[in-house]
């Protein structure tokens, strides 16, 4: 009877359908107009700077607002580098979090462990960064500098990324504490991912005789690459717009003496954080403008990276098959 009844539930008509879809549509043309307006609201209050110092911003290391100096290099240089050393800590680790939670944890460990991995990512950034600056720094500066320094003093490229003092505060530092705070993102949507492959597929490979590496490198990571893919990207996001953190422990020194992990450096987010509530009216506060301009361009291009690296596999796919 019930079935019945729930058959003989008018459905929608046509003018319900008409209004969804409307509706859906407005959403999209909503978020591209918001999108483009922050754009447009941008190049508008950064074109003084703009007009004046052009692309030659983009390779200037100079930052003086007294002299009413700009460049943005060194900022561009500092969110960049920290970045990167981000990503290569956290994906790695992630990544490992991930394939322990869904192929080698046991049962009664699993949920309180990714749990606990989740709860990183509800710690305020502010908390990170003092953690960072009082505790993390003397640490990384005491075992981790200075070790180093002694053991690559001298080696060619590896003697320059190591020189300048140790003192626990840098791009180094920086680099590090950003991947602390994206492994929680990146791991979770790595174990998401990995989670919705077909267990006959990898079942079938462990009856084939494949080992847990194999059955995750031929298996499991084929079928969620965009997935991968994508958990790398929120997570890199992540690390270029990280403010307060990254203000708390990459120094604020903005000048580029040398290409050194340990000197202390600054970051377009850390400048405009410092530098903005006190930036009067005219080319200071264009320029800061003109950072965040160039914040905005540098994630569009590492999100349009991103698509060409999923349709090349995509296509790579195509071809294998």
């Amino acid at each position: 009877m019930s079935k019945i009844n729930h058959l003989k539930t008018p459905r929608s008509g046509p003018l319900a359908d008409a209004l969804f879809g409307h509706l859906a549509r407005g959403s999209a043309i909503l978020t591209l107009a918001l999108l483009a307006s922050i754009l447009v609201s941008l190049t508008i209050s950064a074109w003084p700077a703009i007009s004046k110092y052009g692309l030659g911003f983009l390779t200037n290391t100079a930052w003086d607002p007294v002299q009413e100096e700009f460049g943005g290099l060194v900022m561009i240089y500092g969110t960049i580098a920290t970045s990167l050393i981000a990503l290569l800590i956290a994906v790695p680790v992630s990544f490992g979090i991930a394939v322990f939670l869904t192929e080698l944890s046991p049962a009664w460990l699993r949920r309180p462990l990714g749990t606990a991995i989740e709860l990183l990512a509800a710690i305020p950034s502010i908390v990170y960064g003092m953690w960072g600056l009082l505790i993390f720094g003397p640490v990384l500066a005491t075992y981790v500098q200075e070790p180093l320094q002694a053991l690559l003093t001298g080696v060619p490229v590896l003697g320059t990324l190591v020189s300048g003092p140790p003192v626990g505060i840098g791009i180094l530092s920086a680099g590090i504490i950003l991947a602390i705070m994206i492994i929680p993102f990146i791991s979770a949507v790595m174990r998401d991912v990995f989670e919705v492959t077909p267990p006959l597929l990898k079942e079938s490979a462990y009856g084939l005789g494949a080992t847990t590496w194999e059955v995750v490198s031929k298996v499991v990571l084929p079928f969620t690459k965009a997935g991968v893919v994508g958990g790398i990207m929120l997570g890199l996001g992540r690390a270029i717009g990280e403010t307060m953190a990254v203000t708390f422990v990459i120094g604020n020194f903005n000048q580029l003496d040398s290409l050194s992990l340990f000197q202390a450096a600054n970051s377009i987010t850390s400048a405009l954080a410092n530098e903005f509530a006190e930036a009067g009216q005219g080319l200071h506060q264009a320029a800061l403008m003109y950072l965040g301009l160039v914040l905005f361009f540098i994630t569009f291009v590492i999100l349009t990276l991103s698509k060409l690296l999923l349709a090349q596999l995509r296509k790579g796919e195509g071809s294998k098959s």
